[in-house]
C-alpha cells in the first residue's frame, strides 16, 4: 500500500507540479553506492575510537575467574568479551601474521573496542593456499607465502612449526600489550597423517566424532594441548598455561557425538532402513563403539532390558547390541532411545572431564574451560546440554542465513524477531553459568542487510547480560597481498558496515550501556521430555520445546533453571507490536513480517535499525532520521561516558548496504555468481539525523571519517532546529561521524 501511494502521488505531482514532482522523484531514487574502502593499514588514532574501554594489558588483573554465573576479574569487576575470531582464509590473509602485520593488527582491533580473540584453526598445517572466497572450509594445497597454523609439515601432525610458533609468540605479545586477551581453540580442524599412528587416518578427515572415544585421538588431543600451553611465549616469559591474558582454553569446536547421531535421524526421516548408523564410521571404529555401548550396558542396563534390546535390534542373546540404523529413530521404543543417548552423553561427559582434569592438573590451565558449543540450531540442543552444564561456561554458535544453508537468502532479520539470532542463542543460555558466543556473523553476501547485525546482537546481548561474543571471522591482512574487498563468506574485516560498528557495538555491550532484564524468567526439562526432544522435526526450532513463547527473550531475560527435574515453562506473554523489553530500552516492531524496525534507546547509546523510512515516527530521546534510503543501522553513543544530552563528544555510525564492484547474484538469490572486485561500495545514509534535547548545546558538528578513521573534509556544521539540532549526512559518502557538542 505505501508503494502504491507512492505512484499515485508522483501522477499527481506530474500532472500538477511539475517541479515538485522532479523534486519527489529525486527524493525517491535509490541513493548511489559509493566507494569506501577499509584500510587498516593506514588506520590511525582517532577521538572516536574506543580503546579507553580497555583496562591495560590483558591480564593486567589476573586471571579472569567464573563467579555468580558471570565472568570477573579477580577484584570484582565484571569482565565481558568483545571479540572476534582469527583466522587467515581469505585472500591475502594470515592467522598468524608477521611480525609487522601483528603489530598493526593488535593496535587496529583494540581501537575498534575489541578486547578478546579466539584462536581458531591453530591446529592446521602451517602452508596453505587460501581461496577467494574460501570461507570456513580450508584450503589444503601448500604455499610458503601464506603461513595458516602451527602444525608443521612431513609425514606427522605431532611437531609445532618452530618459525610459527615464533611468529604466534610475538603476535600474542602484542594483542595483551593491547589489552586484548586470547582465547585458545584446540582441536577444530587437524586432520591426522600417516605418521600419527591413528587408525584410518586417511578416511577420517579432521576426526569429528572420533575424537571422544578413539583412544590414539585422545592421546593426540593431550600431547597437542601440552605442546601448546605448556610452551614458554619468549616474550611474556610466561608459558600459555601461566598467562592471564589467557581468558579461556577450549576443548572442541562444533565436535559432538550426540550432535552427530541426532542430525544422522533428521537425514533419515524420510527413509526406513539403510545403512546402520554408526555415525557413518569406518569399521574399526564402528566395531569399538559398539563394544563401548554394550561394556555400558552391562553396567547400567539389567540383563532384562539388554535381552529386550537385543530382542527390538534383531539380534541373538549373547551378541552385541548394535545402534539404530537411520529412519528407526522416530518409532524407537523409549528403552532403546533412551540407552543410545545415555551412553553418547556418557562418552561425552567422560571425555571433557578427563581433558578438564588433564588441562588443569597435569598441564596446570588457570583460565576457565570451555567443553563445547551448542552450534546446531535446527537440532535440540538438551540432550548436549547435559554435557555443557558440567563446565564453568555455556557457549553457542549461530549464523544467520549459513551460506551452507541453500535457498533464497539476503534478507533481513529484523523482519522476523521470532526466528532471529536472539532466539537460537538465548536457548543456550542456564542459571548461574556465564554464556560466550564464540562463533556469530550475518556471513556474506549479506550486503543489504548485514548492517543490522552489531546493533542487534549487542543490545540483545547486553540486555539478556551474556558474558562474551565473538564475531566470525577476523583475517590479518597481509602487507601487499590483499585488496579492498570482501573476500570470504565470513571474514569481516573490510567490510565497511560491520568495521564501523564494532565500536558502536563495544560502547552497547562491554560497557553495559543496555541495561539487563528486571526480570529473569526460567524453564526446565524432565528426563522424559529431553529423550522425546531428540527426536523432534526440525519445525520445533530452536527451543524444541512446545509451549515456550519464543518472544520471551526479547522481552526478559532468559534461562535454563536445570535439566532431570521437574519440568517447567514460563507463561506467554501477551500479543505485543512493538514487542518491548521489560527495560523499556528496545523495542522490536515489524508491519505482517515487513518494514521491521528495532529501537534503542538508552542513555548512552540510542539506535534506530531497519527500514527506517516505513517507520518516520520512531525515534528515540535523542535521535531521530529523515533519510531517503529504504534501510539503515543508525546507532548514536556517548564517547565520553556521559548521558548522549549530555555529552560532548558522540560516536555516530550510518551504516547500510554494502557490495563488491560489479558483484551479481545468481538467479535463485541463493548466492554470488559473481563476487566482484575492489573497491567496496556503501550505499551512503543520506539526509538528515536529529540530535535531540542536548542540554546547552551552542554549536554541533560532525566530523565524517574515512575507513581508516581519517578525517574526510571538513567538519559539518549542525543547524539549530526546533527539537533540537540537525546534521546533513551522506555527502561525502561515510559510515562513521565524530560529533562534537559546544556549550
Amino acid at each position: 500500500m505505501r508503494r502504491r501511494a507512492g505512484v499515485l502521488a508522483a501522477i499527481c505531482f506530474t500532472i500538477l507540479c511539475p517541479g515538485m514532482a522532479a523534486n519527489a522523484a529525486a527524493q525517491d531514487a535509490p541513493v548511489p553506492l559509493q566507494p569506501y574502502p577499509v584500510n587498516h593499514e593506514l588506520r590511525v588514532d582517532s577521538d572516536a575510537d574506543v580503546r579507553f574501554l580497555h583496562d591495560g594489558p590483558a591480564g593486567s588483573h589476573g586471571f579472569i575467574e567464573v563467579r555468580d554465573g558471570h565472568l570477573y576479574r579477580p577484584d570484582g569487576k565484571r569482565f565481558r568479551c568483545w571479540g572476534v575470531n582469527i583466522t587467515g582464509f581469505s585472500l591475502g590473509s594470515a592467522e598468524i601474521p608477521p611480525n609487522a602485520e601483528a603489530r598493526e593488527t593488535a593496535a587496529a582491533l583494540a581501537r575498534l573496542g575489541i578486547n578478546c580473540v579466539r584462536m581458531h584453526f591453530l591446529d592446521m598445517p602451517v602452508s596453505r593456499t587460501p581461496k577467494e572466497g574460501s570461507g570456513k572450509g580450508p584450503d589444503p594445497t601448500p604455499h610458503k607465502d601464506s603461513p595458516s597454523g602451527l602444525i608443521a609439515d612431513g609425514p606427522t601432525s605431532r611437531v609445532l612449526d618452530p618459525a610459527a610458533l615464533a611468529r604466534f609468540d610475538y603476535w600474542f605479545a602484542e594483542l595483551k600489550k593491547n589489552g586484548i586477551y586470547v582465547n585458545f581453540n584446540l582441536n577444530v580442524g587437524r586432520t591426522y597423517r600417516s605418521g600419527d599412528g591413528v587408525p584410518d587416518a586417511d578416511l577420517i578427515g579432521s576426526a569429528k566424532a572420533y575424537t571422544y572415544f578413539g583412544p590414539e585421538l585422545i592421546a593426540l588431543q593431550k600431547e597437542y594441548a601440552k605442546q601448546l600451553l605448556g610452551h614458554l611465549n619468549p616474550y611474556t616469559k610466561l608459558r600459555y598455561a601461566d598467562d592471564p591474558a589467557v581468558v579461556t582454553v577450549e576443548v572442541v569446536n562444533e565436535n559432538s557425538l550426540l550432535e552427530f547421531w541426532m542430525r544422522n535421524w533428521l537425514r533419515g526421516e524420510r527413509v526406513k532402513g539403510g545403512r546402520n548408523l554408526q555415525l557413518d564410521m569406518t569399521p574399526h571404529y564402528q566395531a569399538l563403539l559398539v563394544k563401548m555401548y554394550n561394556d555400558w550396558l552391562a553396567k547400567n542396563r539389567t540383563p532384562a532390558e539388554v535381552a529386550e534390546l537385543q530382542r527390538i535390534a534383531g539380534v541373538a542373546a549373547g551378541q552385541p547390541v548394535p545402534f539404530m540404523r537411520r529412519g528407526d529413530h522416530p518409532d524407537a521404543p523409549r528403552l532403546r532411545l533412551d540407552a543410545e543417548l545415555g551412553f553418547l552423553t556418557q562418552v561425552e561427559i567422560d571425555f571433557h572431564a578427563d581433558m578438564k582434569r588433564f588441562l588443569t592438573q597435569e598441564i596446570g590451565v588457570k583460565s576457565p574451560i570451555v567443553p563445547m558449543a551448542d552450534h546446531t540450531y535446527f537440532i535440540a540442543n538438551q540432550p548436549l546440554m547435559r554435557t555443557a552444564m558440567k563446565s564453568d561456561i555455556m557457549d553457542a554458535h549461530v549464523y544467520w542465513q549459513h551460506p551452507a544453508i541453500y535457498g533464497k537468502r539476503g534478507e533481513p532479520m529484523v523482519n522476523s524477531p521470532e526466528l532471529s539470532i536472539i532466539q537460537k542463542l538465548a536457548r543456550s543460555a542456564v542459571a548461574g553459568k556465564p554464556l560466550t558466543v564464540s562463533e556469530v556473523n550475518h556471513p556474506w553476501p549479506s550486503g543489504d542487510y548485514g548492517a543490522e547485525m552489531i546493533p542487534i546482537l549487542a543490545s540483545y546481548a547486553a540486555f539478556q547480560d551474556w558474558d562474551g561474543i565473538f564475531f566470525y571471522t577476523y583475517e590479518p591482512k597481509l602487507h601487499g597481498k590483499w585488496t579492498p574487498l570482501v573476500t570470504g563468506e565470513f571474514d569481516i574485516a573490510l567490510d565497511p558496515a560491520k568495521i564501523a560498528q564494532l565500536p558502536a557495538g563495544a560502547l552497547i555491550f562491554l560497557r553495559g550501556d543496555v541495561s539487563p532484564a528486571k526480570e529473569v524468567v526460567t524453564r526446565s526439562y524432565s528426563t522424559d521430555q529431553i529423550s522425546e526432544t531428540s527426536r523432534m522435526p526440525r519445525a520445533e526450532m530452536p527451543y524444541y520445546t512446545p509451549g515456550f513463547d519464543k518472544r520471551i527473550p526479547l522481552v526478559h531475560g532468559s534461562r535454563v533453571s536445570c535439566l532431570d527435574c521437574k519440568p517447567s515453562l514460563p507463561a506467554p506473554l501477551p500479543p505485543a507490536n512493538p514487542i518491548v523489553s521489560d527495560t523499556g530500552e528496545l523495542s522490536w516492531k515489524t508491519s505482517d513480517g515487513e518494514d521491521g524496525i528495532i529501537s534503542v534507546n538508552a542513555p548512552r547509546s540510542q539506535a534506530l535499525v531497519g527500514f527506517v523510512s516505513a517507520n518516520p515516527k520512531m525515534q528515540t530521546r535523542n535521535l531521530s532520521v529523515d533519510i531517503r534510503n529504504d534501510f539503515a543501522a543508525i546507532t548514536l553513543s556517548s564517547l565520553d561516558g556521559k548521558p548522549l544530552n549530555l555529552s560532548d563528544r558522540m560516536l555516530l555510525t550510518t551504516t547500510g548496504k554494502v557490495e563488491n564492484t560489479g558483484q551479481s547474484w545468481n538467479a535463485r538469490h541463493a548466492m554470488l555468481s559473481n563476487w566482484g572486485t575492489a573497491p567496496t561500495l556503501i550505499e551512503p545514509i543520506t539526509g538528515w539525523i536529529q540530535l535531540k534535547d542536548l542540554e546547552g548545546a551552542i554549536g554541533v558538528s560532525a566530523q565524517a571519517l574515512d575507513g581508516s578513521a581519517r578525517p574526510i573534509g571538513p567538519a559539518i556544521r549542525g543547524k539549530m532546529i526546533e527539537p533540537g539540532w540537525e546534521i546533513a549526512v551522506g555527502a561525502p559518502a561515510t559510515t562513521t561521524y565524530l560529533i562534537r557538542i559546544e556549550r
